[in-house]
């Protein structure tokens, strides 16, 4: 790196918690027994860091490094020179670091045994236990691999010996190292990879320029902190533009090292026709038949390429694929520019015969130094045939070709637009905002300028600033009006969305216009979904309800997730459930990977909406996935405030916490209201479980009682129940009939199944003694009228029953509370359930099941671990028995103790045998 340096010259390590869990289980078996572990991965993935790692953790005895001798190692094998884009013999670096500070280095020669090796290991630790670390063991030949092989399985029978190997995940795993276990190093995940870079550059890195080295590092540390380390201070935080390509051949070769010598020369082209192939976004396989086609139109005259596969590849149903992206990356980028040319011709005619018509126009394209202009109007033109099946990834490649071929002006500026939209189809708002800067640097009429701007909304709806992507679609709206008034519809509809997630009720209400507008699917929300913000719900009924059943011959994920919505505002929740079910059918079989986050979101309301938090907890844990895989943050944070909701009804707190803090991370930064609310309701909800109205009622006055910082207006009301039902015991029942008003309108409307059983239950909590008892019945009835969840009308039978039990009616309260546990436990509201068996032990009716119920709040590996506890074992031999670490064993120990209410071994083994006596008895 040149220019002042931003770049940490060490970082902590990110991810690998599993590799590091399997390694820690290997220096505690030390203490007592042999043992032997091998690391693989590709290169840069960090297997030379975790051994190094290990040797700085491991204490308790001294630790030995093996390196292959130069003897030991193999040699480049025979045949004619390496081409320009292999390094030569004399080219190898060695690229493992220096061991730790006080490690001893052993390079054995030739003809190494076992014996040998044993022999050393015994004279550096005679008595005690030792570490031997060997790193790149497949750089070893075969008999010396094979005497590390027999020396690591003999040292676990014999002796306190712990072999620690390394081995490349580029080419199968060695033979010799097969009976030896084995923890694969996968790439980091975006999140890991992006704490990775913000700790190397103390979070100093332009946000666009850290979007770009992440997409570009794929997940490799040491691909990222090479490209960290090859720009400029002044490249990093954005002040100059990037070098291109970003990882170029150099820093791809750097990483690579030595994986890209030793190849045998008939396997070369094999290997970039592979490479070449393969980096065509979105493109389908080739097939084995296609590429071994155009390695032999590569080389003409030659003999057929041989069917085994060079050991760098491995079989795969679309035909062979390498084993190491790096690797692929490296040998594309590092081979000489008239070969790869040639493999791109090669593949061209292959696939034109084939039928690939966008692939093979995409690999003619490369394969020419200087391509016409109108192969580029043949690229676009391709791209945007509807019948052309291809993936939106595919399209994008091709229209941002189309673009590097155009002369700068709106031809250019219209194909990159194109790209970005399919990009973000794709799920790809990282790849879609660079097209979009480079569309808006060339001039463009309105129309192109206004689908970039919508574009670019939709991006920043999802995963920005909504206010931003407010002002966007607006602008986009008012681009696209003369030349496109569908499009400018949808732009204003998705500006209301953004509105609507901002909580800004004016602007969304200013947003949705005052006319009746056109008599279409999209003039039909805008208009219902005005006059419900407006307060006039029989206005909203009909419009609305035209979009929700105009879906049934839909077939499109857009109209499909615009009748969810429609659904949701008005409470037709199995409606909602259906199109949302459909919408992400249509959005999984077209690929149109943005959408499905968005499909999922509405079925994990819809489950919420309808009481059913298990299912509620599916989608929106599938969502989440799919959500931060696509880049949407936005849509990750409602996501994580569903799951903070179904949550809130279970005995875990900490789950509550987590995805309450991750919804409102996201949402105080990007402005996200309904995100927050929802989140801040769970955390809410919890306390109320918990027995805690005073929290409950704190957390919720802020969110539903008149003022400026009231929650978001489309969750607000949903709250009010809750409210009132924290609020009688905290003493504020003013406010609780203040708030009472609003959502007795709101339940007149029938926007919510479960309304009107909830405001008699309110009215209940409210009443004079006289009048509570026939209100909770009516409640009772008016659920079991709707078909309403298990979970209200068990928390209304829960009300119930305390308040006979306070009235001295123990048999009825019995009873109603019987059926309250009964509710709970069928629907998993175990922190609710919890509460009613405390109503049921203050008048003797404890269920029979108490004692045994206690243990159903240990995780599985919890009650493993409690039970060998109870049985007299000592953590280090539960770690032992269980091939956990001690320290694992510790953390689970201390959650049976709080989740239980024990504070002793003694304790707990009483309670274990009481439940387990109690269960027999059931």
């Amino acid at each position: 790196m040149t220019g002042d340096t931003i770049v940490r010259p060490a970082v902590r390590p990110h991810g690998r918690s599993a590799q590091r869990r399997a390694v820690a289980a290997l220096l505690d078996r030390l203490r007592t027994h042999g043992a032997g572990l091998v690391v693989t991965g590709e290169p840069g993935l960090g297997r030379t860091a975790l051994l190094h790692r290990a040797a700085h953790a491991f204490t308790a005895g001294p630790v030995l490094h093996l390196r292959a001798g130069p003897d030991v190692a193999p040699a480049q094998p025979p045949g004619p020179a390496a081409p320009a884009w292999l390094p030569g013999p004399g080219d190898h670096r060695d690229h493992r670091a220096a061991p730790p500070c006080g490690s001893r280095v052993l390079t054995p020669g030739p003809g190494v045994t076992a014996r040998a090796l044993l022999a050393a290991f015994r004279a550096e630790a005679p008595d005690g236990p030792l570490l031997v670390c060997v790193d790149d063991a497949h750089l070893w030949d075969a008999a010396g691999r094979a005497a590390l092989a027999e020396a690591a399985g003999r040292a676990a029978g014999t002796g306190r010996v712990g072999l620690l190997l390394s081995a490349a995940g580029h080419r199968p795993v060695a033979p010799e190292f097969a009976a030896l276990p084995a923890v694969p190093l996968d790439p980091l995940t975006a999140p890991q990879a992006a704490a990775l870079l913000d700790d190397a550059t103390d979070g100093t890195v332009d946000p666009a320029v850290r979007a770009e080295l992440l997409a570009e590092a794929e997940g490799n540390p040491g691909l990222l902190l090479a490209l960290v380390r090859r720009l400029t201070a002044a490249e990093l935080r954005g002040h100059r533009p990037l070098p291109r390509p970003l990882a170029d051949a150099g820093t791809l070769a750097g990483v690579a090292g030595r994986a890209l010598t030793g190849i045998a020369p008939d396997a070369r082209d094999l290997l970039l026709t592979v490479a070449v192939a393969a980096g065509v976004p979105g493109a389908p396989d080739a097939g084995t038949d296609v590429l071994l086609e155009a390695v032999r139109r590569l080389r003409p005259g030659a003999a057929a390429p041989r069917p085994e596969l060079p050991g760098e590849l491995e079989p795969a149903a679309g035909g062979p694929r390498f084993r190491s992206p790096l690797l692929r990356r490296a040998v594309h980028a590092t081979a000489d520019a008239d070969r790869r040319r040639a493999a791109h011709g090669a593949l061209a005619d292959v696939l034109r015969a084939g039928g690939g018509r966008l692939p093979a126009l995409l690999h003619r394209s490369w394969s020419a130094a200087a391509p016409p202009p109108s192969l580029g109007d043949r690229l676009a033109a391709q791209a945007g045939d509807g019948t052309e099946p291809a993936s939106h990834r595919l399209r994008a490649t091709a229209y941002v070709r189309a673009a590097e071929l155009a002369a700068a002006g709106p031809v250019r500026a219209e194909r990159y637009t194109a790209a970005a939209e399919q990009e973000l189809l794709a799920g790809r708002p990282d790849r879609a905002r660079p097209l979009l800067a480079a569309a808006r640097e060339c001039p463009a009429p309105p129309l192109v300028r206004g689908r970039a701007e919508l574009v670019g909304g939709l991006t920043e709806l999802r995963d920005g600033p909504v206010e931003d992507a407010h002002q966007s679609l607006l602008l986009a709206a008012s681009l696209l009006a003369a030349d496109a008034p569908g499009q400018a519809a949808a732009a204003a509809l998705a500006a209301a969305d953004a509105a609507w997630a901002a909580g800004d009720l004016a602007a969304c209400l200013a947003t949705l216009g005052t006319g009746e507008g056109p008599r279409d699917a999209v003039g039909d929300h805008r208009s219902g979904m005005r006059a419900l913000l407006e307060g006039r719900f029989d206005r909203a009924a009909g419009p609305l309800g035209h979009v929700v059943r105009g879906a049934g011959t839909e077939d499109r994920p857009e109209s499909l997730l615009r009748s969810a919505a429609a659904a949701l505002l008005l409470g037709e929740v199995d409606a909602a459930r259906r199109a949302g079910a459909r919408a992400l059918a249509a959005a999984r079989h077209l690929g149109s990977d943005a959408l499905v986050p968005q499909a999922l979101e509405y079925l994990a309301y819809a489950e919420l909406r309808a009481g059913r938090h298990a299912q509620a907890r599916a989608h929106a844990e599938e969502g989440l996935r799919t959500a931060l895989r696509a880049g949407q943050r936005n849509t990750a944070a409602l996501h994580h405030a569903v799951l903070a909701m179904a949550a809130s009804i279970e005995e875990a707190p900490e789950v509550v916490a987590r995805h309450v803090t991750a919804a409102q991370t996201t949402a105080r930064r990007h402005g996200l209201a309904q995100a927050a609310t929802l989140a801040e309701w769970a955390a809410a909800r919890a306390d109320l479980g918990r027995g805690r109205p005073l929290d409950a009622a704190d957390r919720l006055g802020l969110l539903v009682l008149p003022g400026p910082r009231r929650g978001h207006f489309a969750v607000w009301r949903l709250a009010v129940p809750c409210f009132v039902e924290a609020a009688v015991p905290a003493g504020r029942h003013e406010e609780a009939r203040t708030v009472l008003a609003d959502f007795a309108d709101w339940a007149e409307f029938g926007a919510d199944r479960q309304s009107a059983a909830q405001l008699a239950r309110c009215r209940a909590l409210l009443a004079a003694p006289e009048d509570a008892d026939d209100l909770y019945r009516r409640a009772l009835a008016r659920h079991d009228e709707t078909g309403g969840s298990d979970f209200e009308r068990a928390r209304t039978a829960l009300l119930h029953g305390k308040w006979l039990r306070r009235r001295r009616r123990p048999k009825e309260a019995r009873d109603r509370l019987g059926g309250a546990l009964a509710g709970f436990e069928r629907c998993g509201a175990g922190v609710w359930a919890e509460q009613t068996r405390g109503e049921l032990r203050a008048i003797g009716g404890a269920s029979r099941t108490e004692g045994a119920g206690a243990l159903t709040r240990l995780t599985p590996q919890q009650l493993r671990i409690a039970r060998h506890v109870a049985e007299g074992a000592t953590n280090r031999e539960v770690a032992l028995t269980l091939a956990v670490s001690t320290r694992t064993v510790d953390y689970h120990l201390r959650k049976v103790f709080a989740a239980l209410g024990v504070r002793s071994r003694v304790e707990l083994a009483r309670m274990i045998e009481q439940s387990e006596q109690a269960a027999a008895r059931t």
